[in-house]
C-alpha cells in the first residue's frame, strides 16, 4: 500500500471536545455525540472522530476498504452508509492503532464531512470541498436493488 511521505510544512493535532456533534445523512441521524475528538490537519476541514457507543450502526455496511495516511496510521475499518434506499460508499471509517501523535482517535469512527450533514453544538455546518470530493465530483450513491438489510458488494 503507498502512503504520501508526510509534508513539511503540514501539521495534524487531535483535540477533545465538549461540543455536541450530530451527523445525519438524508434526515436520517448516524451519530449523535457530546465528547467528539477533533482532528485539525493542515488542508482538510476538522474531522470529527465519535465514540462507537454514539455511532447508530445499523446504518453502516462494513466493506473492505483500507486506506493509509503517514499521520493517523492504517485504517482497520470502513463503513458505507444506508439511508433509505441508498448506499453511499466508504463514508465512515475508523482507526484503531493509529500513531502515537494520534492516539485519542483510537478505535472512534469519523465520517466524511464532505458528504454527510453535521451539527456542532446544535449548528449545521456547511459541507466543505476537499480533493476527496471536489464539487465535481461524479460519485453518487447507488440505489440498493436488493433484499432490505443487504448491500451489494
Amino acid at each position: 500500500m503507498f502512503v504520501h511521505p508526510r509534508s513539511p510544512y503540514g501539521r495534524v493535532d487531535a483535540l477533545r471536545s465538549s461540543r455536541p456533534v450530530r451527523v445525519e445523512l438524508g434526515g436520517v441521524v448516524l451519530a449523535d455525540s457530546s465528547s467528539p475528538v477533533m482532528v485539525f490537519e493542515t488542508g482538510l476541514p476538522t474531522r470529527y472522530y465519535l465514540n462507537r457507543t454514539d455511532v447508530d450502526f445499523g446504518h453502516l455496511i462494513p466493506t473492505d476498504t483500507v486506506t493509509a495516511c503517514p499521520y493517523k496510521g492504517i485504517t482497520s475499518g470502513y463503513w458505507s452508509i444506508r439511508a433509505g434506499d441508498t448506499v453511499h460508499e466508504d463514508l465512515a471509517w475508523a482507526y484503531d492503532f493509529p500513531t502515537r501523535q494520534l492516539l485519542p482517535i483510537a478505535g472512534m469512527v469519523a465520517l466524511y464531512n464532505e458528504k454527510v450533514d453535521i451539527f456542532l453544538g446544535g449548528q449545521q455546518l456547511e459541507r466543505p470541498e476537499t480533493h476527496f470530493f471536489p464539487a465535481d465530483d461524479s460519485r453518487e450513491a447507488r440505489i440498493v436493488r436488493e433484499a432490505p438489510g443487504r448491500a451489494e458488494h
